[in-house]
């Protein structure tokens, strides 16, 4: 007995040295079983947790299914999904979840799932240089769809529910890279307040928001898919959730594939169109907005079967230096371009400016199989004008179908509204509509609809100091091109 023990303590020694010495802690060692059955995160934190010991390393998850609740992530540590591995959320009702952690005492002015980080599957706080990497799945199975964080114990949480797959606040130095998250939960990725970030070659199949970035700065989104036919692609927000109004700013997306395909048909390569008449996939600024954002640049990204772009400001923050260049669309639901300003004004009520937005560029874009219900919008408010916009070497073709009346149509202000045009319905314009603008330029600009459209195919609305150069254009007989009301400064070939 005496030598069993010796040979099992010389066994575990060999196997410390091994670790300290490649700086790899398999999650197999500490305990994981990886069938599928047995919950695998206690494994999971301890090698986490031994690691952060020796100064840090990669947890290591060899292929394999395992079913886990929350993984604390820590500063110096990759977690690294291996090739067939899957990590897979435990179901509620075994409350392998972390609790949502007490916000404090002042109401809220964003949504739960922008609030509370703790009930997620793989969770960071005030973490620096972490990574979540290799070929691995995240599986969001046991997470849940819905916002519950309001509904549940006194720190705001339903106990026992996990809500987001990635969940990361206050962090510095984050990469993800090379992952796939299908059903990612409430959100598949939400980052607040982190900066000096990477995220490239991530892949998202998932039935809510695919990627959240909140108050961060300093990033990269680089060579994703992100697949969301029920709700956003990949929305930047500035929202209140650090008790203070952030900018999201300095962030660079590039070479990404944004679609809204039926959940899991990206990953099974079926690319089933969903049933229904509308999805909503898209890119997205907004709408939690108190910070606001600067210097956002999206280039070289394809869109297929959702919605298009989206900038809106509306709770008092600024939106300035954006530019999207390089972009194409397919079957594009109700609307490829729309920009807006409001005054829905979520935050501390002792803050009393006025959102603004100024100096947006958007230049070769190409979509087809547009909806008719709105064109390009641009509308901003009577006392704080959107400034300054370009759009140029744009093709938009529509389905077409609008009626003449349209043109007179009194199309609803923002204000306190949602800024969603579903809400206000059809556009004056079938082409271009903007109001409450000062400097607008629009040059090499190409618009066709498929059925006749009664429409005019540019209504300008309060617009000053405005530009338009070659719009090629069609209407039909007795229909202005352009249209203005109260308007005035307008140079046009």
């Amino acid at each position: 007995m005496k030598t069993l023990q010796l040979i099992i303590t010389a066994m575990l020694l060999c196997l410390s040295s091994v670790v300290q010495a490649t700086g790899i802690y398999n999650v197999r060692d500490f305990g994981a079983k990886g069938d599928g059955k047995a919950l695998d995160s206690p494994a999971i934190n301890a090698a986490i947790e031994a690691a952060v010991k020796d100064g840090g390393g990669q947890v290591l998850l060899p292929a394999g299914t395992y079913l886990s609740g929350s993984i604390r992530l820590k500063s110096n540590i990759d977690l690294h999904l291996s090739a067939g591995c899957t990590l897979l959320a435990a179901p509620a009702s075994m409350k392998a979840y972390d609790e949502s952690e007490s916000f404090g005492g002042f109401p809220e002015y964003q949504d739960g799932g922008h609030t509370y980080f703790h009930n997620s599957l793989i969770w960071a706080e005030g973490e620096k240089n972490i990574s979540i990497t290799g070929h691995g799945m995240i599986d969001g199975k046991g997470l849940t769809r819905k916002d519950t964080e309001r509904a549940g114990n006194v720190q705001g949480g339903s106990i026992g529910t996990g809500d987001k797959a990635i969940a990361l606040k206050l962090c510095r130095q984050v990469t993800l890279r090379d992952i796939t998250i299908y059903r990612g939960g409430h959100f598949g990725i939400i980052m607040t307040g982190c900066d000096l970030s990477t995220i490239d070659n991530v892949t998202i199949d998932t039935n809510r928001d695919g990627f959240d970035i909140d108050c961060c700065k300093y990033m990269t989104i680089t060579n994703c898919r992100i697949n969301t036919p029920s709700d956003d692609a990949l929305v930047l927000k500035s929202s209140y959730a650090l008790k203070k109004p952030v900018l999201c700013e300095h962030i660079a997306i590039s070479n990404c594939n944004i679609t809204g395909y039926k959940c899991g048909t990206l990953l099974d390569g079926t690319y089933v169109p969903e049933p229904v008449g509308w999805v909503c996939g898209r890119f997205k600024l907004g709408t939690e907005s108190n910070g606001g954002y600067r210097n956002i640049s999206l280039t070289n990204c394809t869109f297929m079967y959702s919605s298009g772009l989206a900038f809106e400001e509306v709770d008092q923050g600024r939106m300035e230096n954006v530019v999207v260049s390089n972009i194409t669309m397919s079957h594009v639901h109700h609307y490829p371009i729309y920009i807006t300003t409001g005054c829905r004004n979520r935050g501390p009520k002792e803050v009393t400016r006025h959102s603004s937005a100024r100096d947006i560029q958007i230049s070769n874009v190409i979509a087809d199989d547009c909806d008719s219900l709105c064109s390009i919008i641009v509308t901003g408010m009577k006392e704080e004008p959107v400034r300054n916009v370009w759009l140029s070497n744009i093709r938009l073709y529509f389905k077409g179908g609008g009626t003449k009346d349209l043109v007179n149509k009194d199309y609803r202000e923002q204000g306190t509204n949602y800024p969603e045009p579903k809400f206000a319905g059809w556009t004056p314009a079938y082409g271009l509509y903007a109001r409450h603008v000062e400097g607008l330029h629009v040059s090499d600009v190409t618009f066709r609809y498929e059925r006749p459209d009664y429409r005019p195919a540019v209504v300008l609305d309060d617009v000053h100091g405005a530009a338009l150069r070659a719009i090629d254009a069609p209407t039909e007989p007795g229909v202005r091109k352009i249209v203005q009301f109260r308007s005035e400064n307008i140079q046009y070939d």
